[in-house]
């Protein structure tokens, strides 16, 4: 066990401010060794919390949480906040089922002001609990710390420039550590870093100040020579600019100078940004050398860093993409791949390596992402717009306005759709199949396993429109990606995969009509209970006329239909329909997710308790079946 005998006695933010000044720089020690120890058992996301040690003490120390307000950006950074605030205990549950949340919840500590899994909202949210304290009269200070690339999103300036409007006390903290998961891309990155850094820009704004202590405070005047200083550095800094009161950059690992910065901060009124300099997985050098790697982790032996998994032939669903892309675009000079920061979790980095001039990140900008992608396929590119399932809901305007209605040839990739486990509802993609299926034009494809995968994926790339393929995290049952692509298949067409030996007259007969890898867990019980299975491939459009034939020619009284995605408004809803304009006799059961968000766990575990592992699967099938 690590050693932190001043950190065992700060239960809670009041106990951490009743330490002297001087004690925080060990408690900062044995916060970090805390986290390192933790994660390393549990695994989750860790160089980031490593990074934000220093500031989440000083923070707590300077404010009056959970009075004052503190907002979280990208919530992989707020462990060392959840240890702070009365969850150290906890902690080894981290990200397990009924465990703590690897992200920041409300209806998990009233110290936790706003959830968050996705980035670029603390700006917005601190800024709408800084209007309504001060429409009811109350006087808090409201901090958002913002980091690890989330400034790229336009929300955050959409944000900035209202806050900018208003007298609200807002506290923006820019955690510049020069990464998101990847490292940062665009003109913001080269911002922070080229200018706001720089020694020029710097070296002017001090020693302007210092001149300035010494002039009169005439009408003006210092403002003014403090302008005309920033300008001789050709260094206008964009956060005052937009009404902001800038400070930094400042070292984001001294906590007693950042103590000091945070305490004259609150007592200023106004929008207010403190931008500081932090390295991501911070105190633990295997995370600083490589912070991609240690990003997200599993559990690891600390003193050995993290271990190369196995050489295995067996490909996750994202390395399938992966070597479908880079094939595909070897054939196909028109081919570019768009991601929304997402270049390692989307399985883009050989193809950034093999075709640099056609790969786009964006940043943590989905909207743009979409749009850039329609305006490519207005030119006669074939855009591959590589993207989280529930990443792709923040583009949901783009994708039916910019992408659908205009027909545009853009084929979406859709990692990490249906339950994703640990990272829970934040990062679930339960509601793609439903809130895709009703935008006109667009065809929407759920393959049943790798090489179904690599044949949809060819389908949607040939189709003159847009086209979806969604397709889960982790692996399946392939074993080794085969050496020669897969064929086509003809848009809406289902496979398939068991004929019931039951004859047409037969009194009880079932079909089960399965959206997904799901299929594999359905074998067994269609041998079991003589059952017609197909592999339905495509959410839109489903094949109508195979439904027509089991139900009117094969006479199929019972029929299941099963999607790892949203009930209401589910694929299953229309099916359903279609069967009975069928046969309105027929008896239909839906399997999929109810009507809540999914809870994190592994991810049999959270299938599980949605009923849809094998054996609740086979229960229910069964007990609709005889009943």
């Amino acid at each position: 066990m690590t050693d932190t005998p001043l950190l065992d006695t700060v239960n809670t933010p009041d106990e951490l401010r009743h330490l002297a000044l001087g004690q925080l720089p060990q408690l900062c020690r044995e916060l970090r060794a805390c986290l390192l120890q933790t994660v390393s058992q549990t695994g989750g996301h860790l160089a980031s919390g490593l990074g934000v040690v220093e500031l989440t003490v000083a923070i707590h120390y300077v404010f009056d949480t959970p009075h004052d307000s503190l907002v979280w950006d990208v919530g992989h950074q707020a462990y060392p906040h959840k240890i702070l605030t009365g969850r150290r205990a906890q902690m080894p549950t981290l990200k397990r089922q009924h465990g703590l949340s690897g992200f920041p919840k409300r209806d998990e500590s009233r110290y936790d002001d706003f959830g968050v899994g996705h980035s670029s909202t603390s700006i917005s949210a601190a800024l709408g609990m800084a209007i309504a304290d001060q429409l009811n009269g109350k006087r808090h200070s409201h901090i958002a710390v913002i980091g690890d690339g989330a400034m790229t999103a336009g929300m955050a300036f959409e944000a900035l420039h209202h806050a900018a409007s208003l007298s609200a006390d807002l506290l923006v903290i820019l955690n510049d550590n020069d990464m998101s998961i990847s490292p940062n891309v665009g003109a913001m990155s080269s911002y922070l870093s080229e200018v706001l850094g720089s020694e020029l820009y710097q070296d002017v704004r001090q020693k302007g100040k210092a001149v300035l202590k010494h002039i009169p405070p005439l009408d003006g005047l210092a403002k003014f020579v403090e302008e005309r200083a920033k300008d001789i550095a050709s260094a206008n800094n964009l956060f005052e600019d937009l009404g902001f009161d800038y400070t930094g950059p400042q070292d984001g690992h001294d906590v007693l100078a950042l103590v000091a910065t945070l305490k004259r901060l609150k007592t200023q009124s106004g929008p207010k940004l403190l931008h500081v300099k932090t390295v991501k997985g911070k105190g633990y050098c295997r995370a600083e050398a490589a912070p991609i790697d240690y990003h997200g982790v599993s559990g690891f032996d600390v003193n050995k860093g993290l271990v190369p998994s196995q050489p295995s032939n067996a490909p996750t669903f994202t390395q399938v993409f992966s070597a479908w892309i880079n094939h595909q675009a070897q054939q196909d000079s028109r081919l570019v791949a768009i991601t929304p920061a997402m270049r390692e979790g989307s399985g883009l980095v050989e193809f950034s390596q093999q075709f640099p001039n056609r790969y786009y990140d964006v940043a943590i900008a989905e909207q743009h992402a979409v749009t850039l992608a329609a305006g490519m396929a207005c030119k006669g590119l074939k855009p591959v717009v590589a993207i989280y399932s529930t990443f792709l809901q923040r583009a949901y305007d783009q994708l039916i306005h910019d992408v659908a209605l205009q027909n545009l040839d853009v084929l979406f990739a859709l990692d990490r759709a249906g339950v994703v486990g640990e990272d829970g509802a934040t990062h679930a993609g339960v509601f793609d199949i439903a809130y895709s299926c009703l935008i006109p034009n667009l065809i929407v494809m759920t393959p049943s396993d790798e090489l179904e995968m690599l044949a949809l994926l060819q389908t949607g790339y040939a189709y003159n429109g847009p086209a979806l393929v969604r397709y889960p995290k982790g692996k399946g049952d392939l074993q080794q990606l085969p050496q020669t692509p897969q064929a086509e298949i003809a848009v809406g067409q289902s496979k398939l995969v068991r004929q019931s030996s039951l004859a047409p007259s037969q009194v009880n007969k079932l079909a089960i009509l399965v959206f997904g890898t799901l299929l594999a867990r359905c074998h067994t019980i269609a041998a079991t209970l003589d059952a017609t299975l197909i592999d339905m491939r495509f959410a839109k459009p489903f094949d109508q006329a195979r439904i027509e034939q089991l139900i009117a020619t094969l006479g199929h009284t019972h029929v299941v239909i099963l999607e790892e995605g949203s009930l209401i408004g589910g694929v299953g809803a229309e099916v359903a329909d279609f069967v009975h304009q069928c046969n309105a006799a027929t008896r239909v059961k839906r399997l999929g997710i109810t009507d809540e968000f999914v809870p994190h766990g592994k991810r049999d575990e959270v299938l599980a308790g949605f009923g849809l592992d094998e054996t609740h699967i086979a229960q229910q099938i069964q007990d609709f079946f005889f009943n």
